[in-house]
């Protein structure tokens, strides 16, 4: 055995360093990935939205002309 006491002290905080950036990129990955995804489902929320407008505004339009025309009938038929 040596005579002199090793000091492993640096060795391990070093160690205790690396695993820590490495932990710190993962963790920043996984975030930003969480953002690009947020993203894209905020995006295609706010497309259906559109689509759901402007169906509901046409079957309203088609709804308001079919009513027009059953008034028209019945209005004919008195």
């Amino acid at each position: 055995m040596a005579d002199e006491p090793i000091n492993i002290t640096t060795d391990i905080l070093i160690a205790i360093r690396q695993d820590i950036s490495s932990f710190r990129q993962s963790v920043e990955q996984r975030l930003d990935r969480l953002e690009e995804v947020s993203r894209k489902q905020r995006r295609d929320a706010a497309g259906m939205l559109v689509m759901m407008r402007a169906t509901a505004g046409d079957f309203d339009e088609r709804v308001t002309e079919v009513e027009e025309r059953v008034a028209a009938l019945e209005a004919r038929e008195h």
